[in-house]
């Protein structure tokens, strides 16, 4: 019956979820034994349910804390050098056009961090425009837990992301929605030029195939939620992705926000791990406005 209501008032998965959350915390009360920290969680699930439904506004990240029991890290770039290491990193894009590019000089390693910068250059190495640039690793994966530690770009326009993709997730006969590939947004800033402090101090969380249903010129997209973070811009904080044999489970700064296994199931193909500073097709900023997004580091384990 609850359902078919959610379904009548044409909410979206993300404030659908936001009002079944309630009865999995309920479930998790009595089923796993009584603590304020459940009985707490409930009553912020609760609250924070119809701000979601009425306003689609951000929600708590209260699910479960991250475990990496039978785990072993793989790869690791803490950038402690002076140097991007292209040994492991490669830049998605180069060029472009409509006073739009990409550049690899708009990337940079200095005090233990990866810079990324996007801004407007008179005499940019393609020409006169907005820069950026798009970064991921050259080894591919398949399956286990993604994090990366950051602070976002708080400029309009310009968001940061951490993301995975696979060579196809588009195509509706090779994705076969999902199994075949798909991108997993970790995260995306999208609201830092908000004046809403609680919707600027969020983050959103995606899954996108193709395939899932019979129109193949359509996107199979499912927004997980838009969650709580904190200051993402002057405060460092972790984002996470533990794709599993069955799901996948989002985390923000070592706590669940989100889990599933949108589509027909999640993918089987190694993907690639992209760190972006992206930006739309049209920017509206002032010429003199710059994006910085800073990386302290990005982790694997298997």
């Amino acid at each position: 019956m609850l359902e078919n209501l959610m379904n009548s008032l044409n909410l979206a998965f993300r404030q659908q979820d936001a009002v079944l959350r309630i009865g999995r915390f309920v479930s998790a009360l009595f089923e796993g034994g009584f603590s304020f920290k459940k009985l707490a969680a409930i009553f912020i699930a609760f609250f924070e349910m119809f701000g979601c439904v009425i306003s689609d506004l951000p929600v708590t990240p209260l699910g479960e804390e991250l475990s990496l029991d039978g785990y072993s890290l793989v790869f690791e770039d803490e950038f402690d050098g002076d140097a991007l290491d292209t040994e492991v990193w490669e830049f998605r894009a180069e060029g472009g056009g409509n006073g739009r590019f990409w550049s690899s000089d708009q990337a940079k390693v200095e005090g233990g961090n990866l810079i990324m910068t996007g801004e407007y250059k008179s005499d940019g190495r393609y020409g006169e425009g907005w820069y950026s640039c798009d970064l991921q690793l050259k080894k591919t994966y398949c399956k286990g837990y993604f994090e990366i530690k950051c602070k976002c770009s708080d400029t309009a326009d310009f968001w940061s992301a951490f993301w995975i993709q696979a060579e196809h997730p588009y195509d509706h006969d090779i994705s076969k929605g999902g199994p075949g590939g798909a991108e997993l947004d970790i995260f995306e800033s999208c609201d830092s030029g908000s004046s809403s402090a609680l919707r600027r101090n969020s983050v959103v969380q995606t899954i996108h195939c193709n395939g899932y249903d019979d129109n193949p010129d359509k996107l199979d997209s499912r927004i997980l939620g838009k969650f709580k973070t904190g200051d993402i811009y002057n405060e460092y904080a972790t984002f996470g992705l533990k794709w599993t044999d069955d799901e996948y489970i989002f985390y923000i700064n070592g706590v669940e926000s989100a889990r599933s296994s949108f589509g027909n199931g999640v993918s089987q193909e190694e993907e690639y791990i992209c760190v972006s500073l992206c930006m739309p097709a049209e920017i509206t900023l002032d010429t003199g406005a710059k994006a910085v997004f800073t990386v302290d580091y990005v982790k694997i384990w298997q």
